[in-house]
């Protein structure tokens, strides 16, 4: 037994491979690779060569992604010259359009609309939507969605999600539509749907947006910061922390909003929203100079209507009002060019026109926009537009639709206390101008200085409540009348005993009869 044992515990000698043997373990190797290939063949994934720009662009497009401009640039060139020898790809077809649409977006020029159209449009031919081409359906709808025409990318997204409810490609086309027509609930419906679907970059934008539209700016922050750790790329990264310094814009922290800008643009110095964005928040902070630079600097790389009205307005509170007709005349250079490629600006040229031109031009323009699109921007707008051209009462009807819906805006409750002001409801206009400046005090270099002087002027009410609440004379306690006291059961009244003669007033007993006992 003790000889057995030292055996087991003795190690096996080392197998060594002679020449012959080594030569048999390759070719068997060679066999079962050989084999597996057979059975798998090699994929496009097994590639392990980093993917090249257009690639990275198609991938971001198809995922509906911010792409790095440079990319784009690649995935254009590559598709158009694809095309042009493949005209019946309706695939490629469509990520030229997606692509085209992109390029709008970055750049804000909307020539790249109508070559975006086409593109989608030729795709739509080679495979018509009734066989089933979602992604030129869903570029569609988007595309309807960059030309603020809600309408027709409700219908398109819609008609994706009737043949392919499970197509989540679909449901960020609805949520923006949704949003845009004035439908929260229909929006915050598609939102929790995407979220379930594909939960991931688009869907953490669009939830940010839903709540935010709620006015649930905590939920819209962390959404949009789950968005920025979910961002692959920089220019996704980038557009994620330019949406958190809008957010916090919003809420009157100047500071943070700028360093989530100035992030923006160290992650992507191609972020010209992000540009935008930092010379609010500098104007804000003090700094005018330096605003007026970075939005020229904006407007240089993306002609926004809304940017070119900023900048105006800021040289306008600058005492530089020759120097400010020179962004307002771009205004309406932009707003024309994109008018022609399919753009719909009438929020935008409204409330310049209700400020700076036409306030009667402006309620026509934004009643028919009001038709269309019943968000709370538009009723906002026409609001205003109505209490500029002096008609305070109908104004106050939209200025409550812009307001109740839960929408946290400076501008929007600021709109609401000046036609309150003007009919006269003192107590309400004090109540929403106190809502601008804990909301946002530096909201616009123009109309913030003239909300403070609002709010001095209309002062604090007066102490110990509103008068037709106070007694005229010292209050003295009434009489009132005494309570009758409620008998008890010992003092209840007792009936009169036989032996107690009858009183006057009664009759006296008969004689018992003699048969009586």
């Amino acid at each position: 037994m003790d000889r057995i044992d030292e055996e087991t515990q003795t190690p096996a000698p080392p197998v060594t491979f002679t020449g012959r043997k080594t030569l048999v373990a390759a070719a068997v190797a060679v066999v079962l690779i050989a084999g597996a290939l057979l059975i798998r063949p090699a994929r496009t994934g097994d590639d392990a060569r980093p993917p090249g720009p257009s690639e990275r662009a198609a991938s971001a497009v198809g995922m509906g992604a911010p792409a790095a401009a440079v990319d784009l640039t690649a995935l254009v060139a590559d598709r158009e010259k694809w095309v042009a020898k493949h005209a019946d790809d309706d695939a490629s077809w469509a990520v030229l359009g997606s692509a085209y649409l992109e390029q709008a977006r970055r750049t804000a020029d909307s020539g790249w609309f109508p070559k975006a159209e086409k593109a989608l449009k030729r795709s739509l031919e080679v495979r018509p939507a009734e066989k089933g081409n979602f992604d030129a359906m869903t570029g569609m709808g988007a595309l309807a969605n960059a030309r603020r025409d809600f309408g027709n990318a409700k219908k398109w997204g819609e008609l994706v999600r009737a043949q392919a409810p499970k197509r989540w490609t679909a449901y960020p086309v609805l949520v923006d539509a949704y949003t845009g027509l004035g439908d929260y609930k229909g929006a915050q419906k598609a939102m929790e749907l995407l979220m379930e679907l594909r939960p991931g970059l688009a869907a953490y934008v669009r939830a940010s947006q839903v709540y935010r539209d709620r006015g649930w700016r905590e939920d819209a922050v962390m959404s949009m910061e789950q968005a920025a750790g979910a961002a692959k790329a920089p220019a996704e990264k980038a557009y994620a922390l330019f949406r958190l310094g809008e957010l916090c814009w919003e809420r009157g922290d100047a500071a943070e909003a700028l360093r989530h800008y100035e992030g923006a643009l160290r992650t992507d110095p191609a972020q010209a929203e992000a540009l935008g964005g930092r010379a609010r928040a500098l104007a804000a902070l003090g700094r005018p100079g330096e605003a007026v630079r970075d939005y020229r600097l904006a407007l240089g790389r993306t002609p926004v209507p809304q940017l070119a009205r900023e900048l105006g307005e800021l040289l306008e509170s600058l005492g530089r009002a020759e120097e400010a007709r020179v962004p307002y005349d771009m205004l309406g250079a932009m707003t024309a060019r994109d008018g022609q490629n399919g753009v719909d600006e009438d929020v935008v040229l409204g409330l310049y026109e209700a400020d700076h031109g036409d306030p009667a031009a402006a309620v026509r323009r934004l009643s028919e926009e009001w038709s269309r699109h019943k968000s709370v921007q538009v009723a906002d707008a026409l609001g205003w537009a109505l209490h500029q051209a002096g008609e305070d009462s109908a104004a106050l009807e939209y200025a409550k639709k812009a307001t109740e819906q839960g929408l946290r805006s400076a501008d929007f409750s600021y709109h609401r206390a000046m036609i309150e002001r003007g009919l006269g409801d003192v107590a309400a206009a004090r109540r929403h101008l106190q809502e601008t400046m804990r909301t946002n005090p530096h909201f616009s270099p123009l109309r913030g200085p003239l909300a403070k002087e609002a709010l001095t002027a209309i002062g604090q009410p007066a102490p110990g409540g509103p008068e037709n609440l106070q007694p005229v004379t010292p209050w003295v306690e009434p009489e009132l009348p005494k309570p009758r006291p409620t008998p008890t059961a010992s003092q209840e009244p007792k009936e009169p005993k036989a032996s107690q003669e009858p009183k006057a007033s009664q009759e006296p007993k008969p004689a018992p009869s003699p048969s009586s006992p």
